[in-house]
Protein backbone atom coordinates (compact mmCIF):
# COMPACT_ATOMS: atom_id res chain seq x y z
CA UNK A 1 0.00 0.00 0.00
CA UNK A 2 1.97 2.99 -1.51
CA UNK A 3 1.05 6.91 -0.09
CA UNK A 4 1.50 6.77 3.77
CA UNK A 5 4.79 8.86 3.49
CA UNK A 6 4.43 12.35 3.46
CA UNK A 7 7.40 15.08 2.89
CA UNK A 8 10.68 15.42 1.33
CA UNK A 9 13.04 17.13 3.66
CA UNK A 10 11.04 17.00 6.89
CA UNK A 11 9.78 13.50 6.06
CA UNK A 12 7.27 11.47 7.87
CA UNK A 13 5.56 7.68 7.68
CA UNK A 14 2.56 6.87 9.39
CA UNK A 15 1.67 3.01 10.22
CA UNK A 16 -0.85 0.75 11.98
CA UNK A 17 -4.29 0.39 12.24
CA UNK A 18 -7.61 1.38 13.79
CA UNK A 19 -7.86 -1.86 15.89
CA UNK A 20 -4.13 -3.49 15.23
CA UNK A 21 -1.58 -3.62 18.28
CA UNK A 22 -0.63 -0.12 17.42
CA UNK A 23 -0.21 3.35 15.76
CA UNK A 24 3.28 5.44 14.88
CA UNK A 25 5.27 7.56 12.90
CA UNK A 26 8.84 7.75 12.12
CA UNK A 27 10.26 11.52 11.63
CA UNK A 28 13.21 12.02 9.27
CA UNK A 29 14.94 14.63 9.04
CA UNK A 30 14.35 16.82 11.95
CA UNK A 31 17.47 19.07 12.55
CA UNK A 32 19.45 18.00 15.47
CA UNK A 33 19.28 19.47 19.05
CA UNK A 34 15.80 20.47 19.25
CA UNK A 35 14.74 19.77 22.81
CA UNK A 36 12.20 16.97 23.00
CA UNK A 37 9.92 14.93 25.21
CA UNK A 38 7.10 12.99 25.62
CA UNK A 39 5.35 15.42 27.26
CA UNK A 40 5.47 17.74 24.44
CA UNK A 41 4.18 15.34 21.73
CA UNK A 42 1.19 14.03 23.88
CA UNK A 43 0.11 17.49 24.85
CA UNK A 44 -1.05 17.24 21.08
CA UNK A 45 -2.47 13.61 21.11
CA UNK A 46 -4.42 14.63 24.39
CA UNK A 47 -6.12 17.29 22.06
CA UNK A 48 -7.47 14.44 19.54
CA UNK A 49 -7.84 11.09 21.57
CA UNK A 50 -10.99 10.05 22.24
CA UNK A 51 -13.72 10.44 25.56
CA UNK A 52 -13.12 13.63 26.58
CA UNK A 53 -16.48 15.04 26.09
CA UNK A 54 -19.81 13.55 25.21
CA UNK A 55 -19.23 14.94 21.71
CA UNK A 56 -16.78 12.45 20.96
CA UNK A 57 -16.64 8.66 20.75
CA UNK A 58 -16.44 6.79 23.93
CA UNK A 59 -13.68 4.80 22.98
CA UNK A 60 -11.41 4.70 26.26
CA UNK A 61 -7.54 5.00 24.46
CA UNK A 62 -4.96 6.85 26.93
CA UNK A 63 -2.79 7.40 23.57
CA UNK A 64 -0.21 7.74 25.31
CA UNK A 65 3.17 7.89 23.01
CA UNK A 66 6.89 6.37 23.38
CA UNK A 67 9.73 8.03 21.85
CA UNK A 68 11.43 4.60 20.36
CA UNK A 69 14.49 6.52 18.55
CA UNK A 70 15.74 10.06 17.52
CA UNK A 71 16.26 11.56 20.55
CA UNK A 72 19.44 11.66 23.58
CA UNK A 73 19.49 13.39 26.86
CA UNK A 74 16.28 15.62 25.54
CA UNK A 75 17.35 16.57 22.31
CA UNK A 76 16.69 15.03 18.95
CA UNK A 77 19.93 12.91 17.45
CA UNK A 78 19.22 14.28 13.67
CA UNK A 79 18.46 10.45 13.22
CA UNK A 80 14.59 8.94 12.76
CA UNK A 81 12.40 9.96 15.35
CA UNK A 82 10.43 6.43 16.20
CA UNK A 83 6.92 6.97 18.03
CA UNK A 84 4.42 4.49 19.31
CA UNK A 85 0.96 4.85 20.48
CA UNK A 86 -0.22 0.82 21.71
CA UNK A 87 -4.37 0.71 21.01
CA UNK A 88 -6.28 -0.83 24.29
CA UNK A 89 -9.73 -0.27 23.83
CA UNK A 90 -10.14 -2.62 20.89
CA UNK A 91 -13.73 -4.33 20.04
CA UNK A 92 -13.71 -6.75 17.25
CA UNK A 93 -17.25 -7.81 18.09
CA UNK A 94 -18.68 -4.48 16.80
CA UNK A 95 -17.30 -4.42 13.25
CA UNK A 96 -18.21 -8.19 12.42
CA UNK A 97 -21.42 -6.91 10.85
CA UNK A 98 -19.97 -4.67 8.65
CA UNK A 99 -17.60 -7.18 6.65
CA UNK A 100 -20.34 -7.98 4.39
CA UNK A 101 -21.56 -4.66 3.59
CA UNK A 102 -20.63 -1.42 2.39
CA UNK A 103 -21.25 1.77 4.90
CA UNK A 104 -22.58 4.97 2.98
CA UNK A 105 -19.63 7.58 3.80
CA UNK A 106 -16.58 5.12 4.49
CA UNK A 107 -14.35 3.76 2.47
CA UNK A 108 -15.31 0.04 2.56
CA UNK A 109 -16.38 -0.07 -1.22
CA UNK A 110 -13.48 1.86 -2.80
CA UNK A 111 -10.99 -0.51 -0.51
CA UNK A 112 -11.96 -3.52 -1.84
CA UNK A 113 -12.44 -2.15 -5.43
CA UNK A 114 -8.79 -1.09 -5.21
CA UNK A 115 -7.22 -3.98 -2.97
CA UNK A 116 -10.13 -6.50 -3.18
CA UNK A 117 -9.34 -6.78 0.54
CA UNK A 118 -9.98 -4.69 3.64
CA UNK A 119 -10.02 -4.21 7.03
CA UNK A 120 -13.36 -3.80 8.59
CA UNK A 121 -12.25 -3.59 11.82
CA UNK A 122 -12.98 0.61 12.17
CA UNK A 123 -11.78 1.05 8.80
CA UNK A 124 -7.74 -0.06 9.58
CA UNK A 125 -6.01 2.71 7.75
CA UNK A 126 -8.78 4.75 6.23
CA UNK A 127 -9.78 4.90 10.14
CA UNK A 128 -9.65 8.49 11.52
CA UNK A 129 -7.21 6.51 14.05
CA UNK A 130 -4.37 7.37 11.75
CA UNK A 131 -4.12 11.05 12.30
CA UNK A 132 -2.49 9.72 15.25
CA UNK A 133 0.71 9.80 13.84
CA UNK A 134 0.03 12.53 11.66
CA UNK A 135 -0.50 14.51 15.02
CA UNK A 136 2.50 13.15 16.97
CA UNK A 137 4.58 14.05 14.49
CA UNK A 138 3.11 17.50 14.15
CA UNK A 139 3.83 18.46 17.31
CA UNK A 140 7.82 18.07 16.93
CA UNK A 141 7.17 20.27 13.66
CA UNK A 142 5.15 22.49 15.63
CA UNK A 143 8.30 22.83 18.28
CA UNK A 144 10.63 23.39 15.26
CA UNK A 145 8.54 26.26 13.55
CA UNK A 146 8.10 27.81 17.28
CA UNK A 147 11.59 27.55 17.49
CA UNK A 148 12.12 29.78 14.09
CA UNK A 149 9.13 32.18 15.54
CA UNK A 150 6.36 30.80 13.58
CA UNK A 151 3.15 29.60 15.37
CA UNK A 152 0.02 27.29 13.98
CA UNK A 153 -3.41 27.84 15.63
CA UNK A 154 -6.47 25.92 14.21
CA UNK A 155 -9.82 26.25 15.52
CA UNK A 156 -13.66 25.17 14.78
CA UNK A 157 -15.00 28.26 12.83
CA UNK A 158 -18.20 27.03 12.69
CA UNK A 159 -20.30 23.65 13.61
CA UNK A 160 -23.09 22.95 11.27
CA UNK A 161 -24.92 26.35 10.58
CA UNK A 162 -23.37 27.85 13.89
CA UNK A 163 -20.54 30.60 13.47
CA UNK A 164 -18.31 32.38 15.59
CA UNK A 165 -18.87 36.10 15.12
CA UNK A 166 -15.21 36.75 16.19
CA UNK A 167 -12.42 37.49 13.47
CA UNK A 168 -9.05 35.98 14.86
CA UNK A 169 -7.71 36.12 11.47
CA UNK A 170 -8.35 39.98 11.25
CA UNK A 171 -6.72 40.61 15.09
CA UNK A 172 -3.75 38.15 14.24
CA UNK A 173 -2.94 40.01 10.93
CA UNK A 174 -3.05 43.77 12.90
CA UNK A 175 -0.90 42.17 16.11
CA UNK A 176 0.47 38.60 15.74
CA UNK A 177 2.70 39.06 19.09
CA UNK A 178 3.28 35.87 20.83
CA UNK A 179 0.57 37.91 23.61
CA UNK A 180 -1.98 37.74 20.92
CA UNK A 181 -1.45 34.49 20.34
CA UNK A 182 -1.39 33.17 23.63
CA UNK A 183 -4.90 34.94 23.93
CA UNK A 184 -6.26 33.24 21.02
CA UNK A 185 -4.82 29.77 21.97
CA UNK A 186 -6.39 29.98 25.37
CA UNK A 187 -9.64 31.04 24.01
CA UNK A 188 -9.75 28.14 21.94
CA UNK A 189 -9.20 26.01 24.57
CA UNK A 190 -12.00 27.14 26.91
CA UNK A 191 -14.73 24.59 25.16
CA UNK A 192 -14.84 21.23 24.37
CA UNK A 193 -15.90 22.31 20.58
CA UNK A 194 -12.51 24.12 20.67
CA UNK A 195 -14.23 27.38 19.43
CA UNK A 196 -12.70 30.77 19.92
CA UNK A 197 -16.10 32.34 21.21
CA UNK A 198 -17.94 30.83 24.54
CA UNK A 199 -21.61 32.53 23.08
CA UNK A 200 -21.00 30.66 19.59
CA UNK A 201 -19.93 27.32 21.40
CA UNK A 202 -23.08 27.09 23.77
CA UNK A 203 -25.50 27.22 20.57
CA UNK A 204 -23.42 24.84 19.03
CA UNK A 205 -23.46 22.35 21.36
CA UNK A 206 -27.34 23.02 21.26
CA UNK A 207 -27.30 21.98 17.91
CA UNK A 208 -25.69 19.13 18.12
CA UNK A 209 -28.17 17.78 20.84
CA UNK A 210 -30.78 17.87 18.29
CA UNK A 211 -28.79 16.19 15.91
CA UNK A 212 -27.82 12.93 18.55
CA UNK A 213 -31.63 12.94 19.29
CA UNK A 214 -31.98 12.23 16.19
CA UNK A 215 -28.96 9.56 15.64
CA UNK A 216 -27.49 12.39 13.20
CA UNK A 217 -24.68 13.48 12.65
CA UNK A 218 -22.85 17.13 11.80
CA UNK A 219 -19.89 18.65 10.22
CA UNK A 220 -18.09 22.17 10.14
CA UNK A 221 -15.45 24.19 8.95
CA UNK A 222 -11.96 24.71 10.79
CA UNK A 223 -9.90 27.50 9.94
CA UNK A 224 -5.86 27.60 10.29
CA UNK A 225 -3.47 30.52 10.80
CA UNK A 226 0.03 30.71 10.99
CA UNK A 227 1.47 33.62 12.10
CA UNK A 228 5.68 34.74 11.89
CA UNK A 229 6.08 32.89 8.71
CA UNK A 230 8.78 34.98 6.55
CA UNK A 231 8.37 36.22 3.12
CA UNK A 232 9.80 33.63 0.42
CA UNK A 233 8.52 30.34 1.92
CA UNK A 234 7.03 28.19 -1.29
CA UNK A 235 8.01 27.93 -5.05
CA UNK A 236 6.46 28.90 -7.73
CA UNK A 237 5.06 26.61 -9.82
CA UNK A 238 3.64 22.76 -9.11
CA UNK A 239 5.24 23.40 -5.40
CA UNK A 240 3.19 26.43 -4.56
CA UNK A 241 3.14 27.17 -0.54
CA UNK A 242 -0.93 27.22 -0.66
CA UNK A 243 -1.24 23.90 -2.70
CA UNK A 244 0.81 22.18 -0.47
CA UNK A 245 -1.11 23.46 2.08
CA UNK A 246 -4.45 22.04 0.23
CA UNK A 247 -2.59 18.84 -0.81
CA UNK A 248 -2.39 18.29 3.13
CA UNK A 249 -5.55 19.27 4.09
CA UNK A 250 -7.46 16.97 1.79
CA UNK A 251 -5.19 14.03 3.64
CA UNK A 252 -7.21 13.89 5.93
CA UNK A 253 -9.98 11.75 5.28
CA UNK A 254 -12.77 14.11 6.78
CA UNK A 255 -11.83 16.99 4.48
CA UNK A 256 -14.01 17.85 1.50
CA UNK A 257 -13.26 21.71 0.91
CA UNK A 258 -9.92 24.06 1.12
CA UNK A 259 -9.73 27.96 0.76
CA UNK A 260 -7.21 30.31 1.45
CA UNK A 261 -7.39 34.07 2.81
CA UNK A 262 -10.97 35.29 0.96
CA UNK A 263 -11.80 31.74 -0.91
CA UNK A 264 -14.47 31.15 -2.91
CA UNK A 265 -15.47 34.68 -2.07
CA UNK A 266 -12.70 36.31 -4.06
CA UNK A 267 -15.01 34.75 -7.37
CA UNK A 268 -17.67 37.77 -6.15
CA UNK A 269 -15.39 40.58 -5.78
CA UNK A 270 -13.51 42.77 -8.11
CA UNK A 271 -9.90 43.24 -8.73
CA UNK A 272 -9.70 46.35 -7.61
CA UNK A 273 -10.95 45.09 -3.85
CA UNK A 274 -9.23 41.71 -4.27
CA UNK A 275 -5.99 43.10 -4.26
CA UNK A 276 -3.64 43.97 -1.01
CA UNK A 277 -1.69 47.24 -1.20
CA UNK A 278 1.85 47.31 0.00
CA UNK A 279 3.28 50.27 2.05
CA UNK A 280 6.10 50.99 4.27
CA UNK A 281 5.97 51.06 7.68
CA UNK A 282 7.31 53.06 10.27
CA UNK A 283 10.46 50.65 10.38
CA UNK A 284 10.86 50.76 6.17
CA UNK A 285 9.66 46.89 6.02
CA UNK A 286 6.71 46.41 3.49
CA UNK A 287 3.52 45.59 4.74
CA UNK A 288 0.31 44.76 3.28
CA UNK A 289 -2.91 46.87 4.42
CA UNK A 290 -5.47 44.00 3.79
CA UNK A 291 -4.98 40.15 3.76
CA UNK A 292 -7.53 39.20 1.27
CA UNK A 293 -4.58 36.89 -0.40
CA UNK A 294 -4.44 34.67 2.45
CA UNK A 295 -0.41 35.48 3.04
CA UNK A 296 0.69 33.59 -0.25
CA UNK A 297 1.01 35.37 -3.95
CA UNK A 298 1.97 33.52 -6.83
CA UNK A 299 2.54 30.19 -4.59
CA UNK A 300 5.01 32.17 -2.39
CA UNK A 301 4.52 33.48 1.51
CA UNK A 302 4.09 37.18 1.72
CA UNK A 303 5.67 37.38 5.59
CA UNK A 304 1.55 38.63 6.72
CA UNK A 305 -0.05 35.40 8.69
CA UNK A 306 -1.50 32.79 6.55
CA UNK A 307 -5.36 31.75 6.75
CA UNK A 308 -7.61 28.79 5.31
CA UNK A 309 -10.08 26.81 5.63
CA UNK A 310 -11.12 23.72 5.85
CA UNK A 311 -14.63 21.84 5.77
CA UNK A 312 -15.07 18.65 7.70
CA UNK A 313 -18.00 16.29 6.68
CA UNK A 314 -20.57 14.99 8.77
CA UNK A 315 -19.73 11.84 10.76
CA UNK A 316 -20.55 9.25 8.25
CA UNK A 317 -21.10 6.39 11.49
CA UNK A 318 -24.57 7.27 12.00
CA UNK A 319 -27.51 5.20 13.60
CA UNK A 320 -30.00 6.45 11.52
CA UNK A 321 -31.43 3.93 9.22
CA UNK A 322 -29.57 4.20 5.61
CA UNK A 323 -29.93 2.43 2.80
CA UNK A 324 -26.73 0.50 0.62
CA UNK A 325 -26.04 -3.12 -0.20
CA UNK A 326 -24.65 -6.15 1.12
CA UNK A 327 -21.52 -7.83 -0.89
CA UNK A 328 -24.18 -10.92 -2.08
CA UNK A 329 -25.85 -8.99 -4.49
CA UNK A 330 -29.09 -7.65 -2.19
CA UNK A 331 -30.11 -4.37 -1.17
CA UNK A 332 -30.34 -3.86 2.66
CA UNK A 333 -31.23 -1.17 4.65
CA UNK A 334 -28.60 -0.76 8.50
CA UNK A 335 -28.03 1.21 11.29
CA UNK A 336 -24.42 1.35 12.18
CA UNK A 337 -23.99 0.28 15.45
CA UNK A 338 -20.73 1.08 17.96
CA UNK A 339 -18.73 4.25 19.51
CA UNK A 340 -18.65 6.61 17.03
CA UNK A 341 -18.11 10.76 17.51
CA UNK A 342 -21.51 12.70 16.43
CA UNK A 343 -18.96 15.34 15.15
CA UNK A 344 -15.34 15.02 13.81
CA UNK A 345 -14.39 18.61 13.86
CA UNK A 346 -13.30 19.38 17.89
CA UNK A 347 -10.19 16.40 17.66
CA UNK A 348 -9.81 17.27 13.55
CA UNK A 349 -8.75 20.46 14.92
CA UNK A 350 -5.13 19.46 15.70
CA UNK A 351 -4.95 17.54 13.43
CA UNK A 352 -5.51 20.46 10.96
CA UNK A 353 -3.09 21.79 12.96
CA UNK A 354 -0.27 19.47 13.02
CA UNK A 355 -0.66 18.90 9.10
CA UNK A 356 -0.33 22.65 8.23
CA UNK A 357 2.84 22.53 10.99
CA UNK A 358 4.37 19.44 9.08
CA UNK A 359 3.76 20.92 5.68
CA UNK A 360 5.49 24.51 6.75
CA UNK A 361 8.14 22.92 8.35
CA UNK A 362 9.23 20.84 5.46
CA UNK A 363 9.05 23.72 3.31
CA UNK A 364 10.98 25.97 5.42
CA UNK A 365 13.89 23.03 5.46
CA UNK A 366 13.68 23.42 1.47
CA UNK A 367 13.76 27.04 1.60
CA UNK A 368 17.75 26.85 3.36
CA UNK A 369 18.85 26.66 -0.01
CA UNK A 370 16.80 28.62 -2.14
CA UNK A 371 19.56 31.39 -2.74
CA UNK A 372 23.24 31.94 -1.88
CA UNK A 373 23.23 34.20 0.94
CA UNK A 374 21.31 31.21 2.98
CA UNK A 375 23.88 29.28 2.10
CA UNK A 376 26.76 31.16 3.69
CA UNK A 377 25.12 31.66 6.57
CA UNK A 378 25.43 28.09 7.35
CA UNK A 379 28.56 27.22 6.02
CA UNK A 380 31.10 30.67 5.36
CA UNK A 381 33.59 30.83 7.42
CA UNK A 382 34.77 33.46 10.10
CA UNK A 383 37.83 35.52 8.56
CA UNK A 384 40.42 34.51 11.58
CA UNK A 385 38.98 31.04 11.42
CA UNK A 386 42.16 28.78 10.16
CA UNK A 387 41.21 25.45 8.39
CA UNK A 388 42.88 22.36 9.88
CA UNK A 389 46.38 21.69 7.89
Amino acid sequence: MAGSTFGTHFQITTWGESHGAAIGVVVDGCPAGLSLAPEDIQAYLNRRKPGQSRYSTPRKEDDAVQILSGTFEGKTTGAPISLVVFNQDQRFRDYNEIAGYYRPGHADYTFDAKYGFRDYRGGGRSSGRETIGRVAAGAIAAKLLEELGVFVLAYSRSIGPVEITSDPGAALFNDSSRKAVSSLRASILDNPLYMPDTDAADRAQEYLEKCMKHQDSAGGIIECILTGVPAGIGDPVFEKLDAALAKAMFSIGAVKGFEIGDGFAAAKSRGSQHNDSFYYDNNGQIQKRTNHAGGILGGISDGSPILFRTAIKPTPSISAPQQTVHKNGENIEISIRGRHDPIIVPRAVVVVESMAALTLADLMLSNAGAKIAHLKKIYEKEENTSSLK
